[in-house]
């Protein structure tokens, strides 16, 4: 255990992330008063706000006293929170460098949008160099992940400059259920097979949620629609043309920009379900393998094969899709770096239009943090040359990085980065990661979000269970209702 002491309950949130960000497989507790750990302490930090300054101190147990290894003490001006907790991150960022010999690629960056700094600046008429300046004094980033915020930010602002972001909004659609949970998976999602006779009364309380969206926003026409999940294509033919007539019913959709469906796990992908897509007019979908080694979609919990993820591509492509992401995930259990460029070499040969290439990130909720117990001797390594590799087999494929995002907990403490030909970015990724348009997100666990003319952001959350949602569908009508009232 890594334990950090305050005296008093400032900036902790940040104090922590950046504590996990060095020690990603240690438990770090942060608190005010004296703790007594029930397991063994390997490091304390000890930070005292003062009037004016700030002290630190890295304590090592020894016996029954603590050895200090390190300290410092810095002047702080109390009035600027910014500039404060900025200070307090760079110190502990320095001193834990130093004792552990390890540097972080994003710096301080503990934040889930570091492009949104190189965006904010790039808007403000400040030239590159200044951002690269500001990045690497402010947040001690290295020079690799500047460059590639920089690159992202400026793909990203020739994106956004279609839309309208302050009259126009977006659509996002949930789709709960999986063929089965993976390892590593928190997102909402229930396993179909439990579900499945109740699909259609969740399909139910979409339809009234889509009903008021057609109100709310009467005369207005949604940029993008994106149904995620989740795996959407775990609904039957039938259903996901129930799902889509409604959209086609409900929307002027002559002016959309982008028409997703993650078709994602190749074993919910069959003709007849692509057939319904092609006739709706769907315009970008995924086939998403996370890796080409039949060993590790076993040990994840991806009931389907890599036969499956290849047919289902050229099944797509014949079809006429012309518009195919595919997501790949680095640092999964048990992967070395020749696995993953083994699945690099298989992709390069199926030729898809973008690639989302993930960091493990594991949540609490996900079952290898669950039961933790039952997976210790999993080894999970993500390093800058697995990064590396994918960025290059991508740029062999006439593929450019256009977005961009972190998670906690993620293996490396690296990013998620979405490649993309020219052309075939997702403009909803961009959306989502810049918030520079309102969307009105639908179905069980979506999170609406309003995003005012001056940049404020209100927010308001769907509950994850299906069950609620279903029952108390008027009750998350009325929480979008009052978020989107004048």
């Amino acid at each position: 255990m890594i334990l950090v002491q305050l005296n008093k309950d400032d900036y902790a949130y940040d104090i922590h992330s950046l504590v996990k960000a060095f020690y990603p497989s240690e438990n770090v507790s942060v608190c005010t008063a004296p703790k007594v750990s029930t397991e063994p302490v390997q490091l304390f930090m000890q930070v005292d706000y003062r009037p004016g300054e700030i002290s630190m101190q890295l304590q090592k147990p020894e016996h029954n006293s603590r050895l200090v290894l390190q300290e410092t003490v810095f002047s702080v001006d109390n009035t600027n929170r910014i500039q404060t907790k900025n200070r307090i991150k760079q110190h502990i960022y320095e001193l834990l460098s130093a004792y552990t010999g390890k540097t972080l690629p994003w710096g301080t960056l503990t934040g889930i949008r570091p492009t949104k700094i190189a965006m904010t600046m790039l808007e403000q008429g400040k030239s590159p160099a200044q951002v690269a300046d500001y990045m690497s004094q402010t947040y001690l980033t290295s020079p690799q992940k500047i460059d590639l915020s920089l690159e992202i930010a400026q793909r990203e602002r020739e994106l956004l400059h279609r839309l309208d972001a302050k009259e126009g909004y977006s659509l996002y659609i949930g789709i709960p259920f999986c063929p089965s949970t993976c390892l590593y998976c928190s997102f909402t999602s229930f396993p179909l097979a439990k579900w499945k006779g109740r699909i259609d009364h969740y399909l139910d309380a979409l339809e009234q949620e889509i009903a008021f969206t057609v109100r709310q926003f009467a005369g207005r026409s949604p940029d993008c629609i994106y149904i995620g999940g989740g795996t959407p294509t775990t609904l039957s033919p039938r259903q996901m043309n129930r799902l889509l007539s409604v959209l086609e019913q409900s929307f002027d959709l002559s002016h959309l920009l982008e028409y997703t469906v993650e078709a994602g796990r190749p074993d919910s992908i069959s003709q007849e379900k692509l057939e319904v897509l092609q006739a709706h007019g769907i315009s970008r979908i995924s086939v998403n393998p996370q890796t080409m080694k039949q060993e590790t979609l076993e040990l994840i919990g991806r009931q389907h094969t890599v036969q499956q993820t290849v047919d289902s591509f050229y099944l797509a492509r014949e079809m006429g899709f012309s518009n195919i992401n595919m997501d790949l995930i680095m640092g999964l259990p048990q992967e070395t770096l020749a696995d993953v460029l083994k699945t690099l070499e298989v992709l390069q040969e199926l030729a898809p239009d973008s690639i989302t290439v993930h960091s493990l990130a594991v949540k609490r909720a996900a079952r290898l943090q669950m039961c933790k117990e039952d997976y210790a001797g999993l080894k999970m390594v993500n390093t800058q040359e697995h990064l590396d590799a994918a960025a290059d087999a991508c740029a062999s494929m006439g593929m450019k990085p256009y977005y961009m995002y972190r998670q906690k907990n993620m293996a490396g403490n690296f990013e998620n980065v979405g490649y993309a030909k020219d052309g075939k970015a997702g403009i909803y990724n961009v959306l989502m990661m810049e918030e520079v348009q309102s969307i009105m997100a639908l179905g069980a666990g979506s999170i609406s979000k309003r995003v005012y003319p001056d940049g404020h952001i209100e927010r308001c959350e769907n509950v994850k269970d299906v069950a609620s949602f279903i029952d108390r569908i008027d009750e998350m009508i009325e929480r979008k209702r009052k978020l989107f009232e004048d």
